[in-house]
This record gives C-alpha cells, sequence and structure tokens, in this order.
C-alpha cells in the first residue's frame, strides 16, 4: 500500500482527489452520529468518546481513511437560538468536542468531513433549519455568529477532510416547479421521490443555502473542501434528462457569491425493490455523469444494495473513476461488512493511505 507522509490537505485534481501530491481513495464510512444531534457542544463529545473511537479503531485496521459525522442535523442543541430564530453564537464546549474529535481522528490517521445539516427528515425542531433557509438575514446570522468561527479555528487541524453542508437536500426540495433560469427549475424531479420529507424549499432557497456557507467557510479557509449529500444522480448530473443543481454555475446563480462552489460532488444510492435505478452510481462509470469535479459515493449499503456485496461495491467505486466510497452506517446494518468492503481495498498499490507523520 502506498502510505502518504505530510503535512498536507485534501485537494482537488481535476476529476480526483489529491493529498500531498498522490491520487487518494476515500475509504471509509458513515459515523453519522452516536447521541443524534447531541455529539458535539455542551459537553456532549465525552458521553460518546468510547464509541469515536472505536469507529476510528476499526476503519483505520481494515484500510479505511475518512468518517463522515453529523453536526447540527436540524439545529436541535447547535447552534443557539434566539426567540426570532436568529443564530446568537455556539456554547463554549462546542469546538472543543470537535478538535478532541478531529485530534483523535489525527491520531488514527484519518479525515473527517462533518455534514452540518440535515434535510432527509422534518422534526419539530426543523423551525431552526426553516428559518436559515428562507431568511438570508437568519443565514447570515448563523454564518457570522457559529459557522466562520469553528471554520477558523479548526482549519489548522489535520484530521479535518472537509464540510459537508447539508444531507440531502432534495428530501424538502419543492419539485415540478417550473423556471425559465434552468438551475431553479425542477420539472425533471416529479415523480422521483424527492420532496419526501415535506416540500418545503425551492432549488433557489437551497442553492442559496449552500453557495453562502460554503463561501464563508472559504473565506476564512481558503484551502477548504466543500461538498453537499446528494440523494441521488437525478439532481447531480446534467446528463440522461436531470439537472445539476450544484454546479458552479447553478450555486452562483442561486445566491451570488462566485467562491461558494463545491469542491467535490457527493451522491448516495440505495435500491429501490432490489434494484438500482439506471442514474445510480453503481450502474454508471464516473465518465458517464460528465462531471469537471470528483465525486465521492457517499453514502450505500450492502442491505439496500441490489444484491451487491460490500467488498463489490467498494470495488465497483474504485475502478468506475469514483473519489471514494463511504458505507451507510456505523448505527445502521452490519458493521463487520462495511469493514470488509474497506479491507477488501486495503493491499491495493495505489491505494493512498493518510499518514499525518504525528
Amino acid at each position: 500500500m502506498e502510505t502518504i507522509r505530510c503535512q498536507a490537505r485534501l485537494s482537488v485534481s481535476g476529476t480526483n482527489l489529491t493529498y500531498n501530491g498522490h491520487q487518494i481513495f476515500l475509504s471509509g464510512a458513515n459515523q453519522a452520529w452516536v447521541n443524534y444531534a447531541h455529539d458535539f457542544g455542551h459537553n456532549h463529545y465525552s458521553k460518546g468518546i468510547p464509541t469515536f473511537e472505536s469507529t476510528q479503531s476499526d476503519i483505520q485496521s481494515h484500510g479505511g481513511n475518512s468518517i463522515r459525522v453529523w453536526l447540527h442535523i436540524e439545529g436541535e442543541s447547535t447552534p443557539q437560538f434566539d426567540n426570532n430564530g436568529y443564530v446568537t453564537g455556539i456554547d463554549n464546549t462546542l469546538i472543543s468536542d470537535m478538535r478532541a474529535y478531529l485530534q483523535a481522528a489525527q491520531r488514527h490517521n484519518i479525515l473527517i468531513f462533518f455534514t452540518l445539516w440535515n434535510a432527509a427528515v422534518t422534526s419539530k425542531s426543523h423551525y431552526r433549519l426553516n428559518g436559515l433557509m428562507v431568511d438570508t438575514r437568519k443565514l447570515q446570522s448563523y454564518i457570522d455568529h457559529a459557522l466562520k468561527p469553528i471554520a477558523n479555528a479548526l482549519k489548522n487541524e489535520k484530521g479535518l477532510g472537509g464540510w459537508d453542508i447539508i444531507n440531502e437536500p432534495e428530501g424538502e426540495i419543492k419539485p415540478g416547479q417550473s423556471s425559465s433560469e434552468p438551475c431553479f427549475d425542477t420539472r425533471h424531479l416529479s415523480g422521483s421521490g424527492a420532496g419526501w420529507a415535506g416540500r418545503l424549499y425551492t432549488a433557489q432557497e437551497i442553492g442559496r443555502f449552500v453557495n453562502w456557507q460554503a463561501a464563508a467557510i472559504k473565506e476564512v479557509d481558503p484551502g477548504a473542501m466543500v461538498t453537499v449529500g446528494s440523494w441521488n444522480m437525478k439532481a447531480d448530473t446534467d446528463t440522461m434528462g436531470f439537472h445539476n443543481l450544484y454546479s458552479d454555475h447553478c450555486l452562483v446563480k442561486a445566491g451570488g457569491k462566485q467562491s461558494g462552489t463545491l469542491s467535490f460532488y457527493q451522491v448516495h444510492s440505495y435500491d429501490w425493490h432490489q434494484h438500482f435505478g439506471n442514474e445510480s452510481p453503481f450502474k454508471q462509470s464516473f465518465s458517464n455523469f460528465r462531471l469537471n469535479k470528483p465525486m465521492v459515493i457517499g453514502e450505500f449499503n450492502q442491505e439496500h444494495g441490489a444484491g451487491m456485496s460490500s467488498e463489490s461495491m467498494f470495488e465497483w467505486a474504485y475502478t468506475k473513476g469514483y473519489s471514494g466510497a463511504w458505507t451507510w452506517s456505523r448505527t445502521s446494518g452490519s458493521l463487520s461488512n462495511q469493514l470488509l468492503g474497506m479491507q477488501h481495498l486495503k493491499s491495493r498499490s495505489d491505494y493512498g493511505q493518510v499518514q499525518f507523520g504525528l
């Protein structure tokens, strides 16, 4: 196995991810939480340390190098909101909790990707996320009083791989909307299943939400890696009759901030009635989607893999041009099967393994 010893960070070269100048495949898993929405801040991290660190150890020992973990979700416990829905700050342990987790990951040679928000479900706390989606003043309050302080404080942590702005925003998108601006037209999502968690937001509102936060992160940390966990390639490609809602053009069109774009794409894929749709990354090579940035398959598992084993799914992602595979999840399905998928790639001669050189 190739060992990459460096102080460098993850970066992009064309449609590949690199680390210290070497191409790397992000092999790993979603944590995604230990205590849902209560893992960081308010001294919560200490309660989950045994599980967090055992996951890191298991992934490292099986050849993995990365973990995706959720942060605010719908604002249940972080950040801090006033009674009008404006973000006033973060509690005094949120950053220290996140730093402790990143430093544990560093000891295990693991890169961490924090997913800030979640739109795959709508809970009683969703009014907080809703405010940020529809009111730019509230979104700016989050950026000023939470996001930028967090990103600035953690930008030099070696274990930080990047930021995932929101998980599956298509869960709350309004499908079937006609617009003269192709970036905001969601007719291609009619009947797709998009909007399953509530048809709450336009494509423009979601694009602005992503654009502003991506730009804010890069303002304090220009080398930061940013992505979005899209539910399906139907929202991530301009091929096959679909439309890429997260292209540079569409995100800038939605939010106006030139730097507010993604570093790499991320898509999720599960079977439906034991079959993958033709647009699934497990039915197509990466090149078929004609994207100009790397793509990670950010959620999948053997239980909903249309009969594919974990090993074959990791193999597919690795050989078909994708830049990573994060199985779902530490808290769902068989962890042993997920680890076997990572183990399957461990011996590849060009399989990049992060080594921080502690």
